[in-house]
């Protein structure tokens, strides 16, 4: 990937908190959100340990998405980085980048644990003047 599709696609990062990170657990796909921060070229998440996602994701290949479709901008995007995942340890530093983490998951404590995931590939999509209908359902 040419540098400067590498420099957009982490800019994008940049501009979202959250995205969705994407792997198999049991064999079965499974999406996991996740608050993301991007630093020296890698992606670090903070998810709930809670659930135990972060297991099926170490050293495992995973996508990571994030988007803007629910900006109300009519220039969307949506940016995917895949590389393999590890947890780690994040330093003082990178903790405060990614801020306060909520009290509550699901009315249990969040319990943060952190990956990192260095991108061998990112995909950018956009979507140029979208007009926004509201949604209609049929039934």
């Amino acid at each position: 990937m040419p540098t400067s599709e590498r420099f957009r696609a982490m800019q994008l990062l940049t501009s979202v908190p959250y995205g969705r990170v994407a792997t198999s657990m049991r064999a079965l796909p499974f999406l996991a959100v996740a608050r993301h921060v991007v630093t020296d070229g890698a992606v670090l998440l903070r998810m709930h340990a809670g659930y135990g996602y972060h297991q099926a994701c170490n050293g495992s290949v995973v996508a990571y998405e994030t988007d803007n479709f629910n900006s109300g901008e009519q220039s969307l995007w949506s940016v995917q980085a895949t590389g393999e995942a590890r947890v780690i340890e994040p330093t003082e530093a990178e903790r405060e980048l990614f801020g306060p983490g909520p009290q509550e998951v699901e009315g249990e404590p969040f319990d943060p644990v952190h990956m990192r995931i260095d991108p061998q590939f990112f995909l950018v999509h956009t979507l140029r003047d979208v007009r926004e209908r509201s949604l209609q359902h049929t039934g």
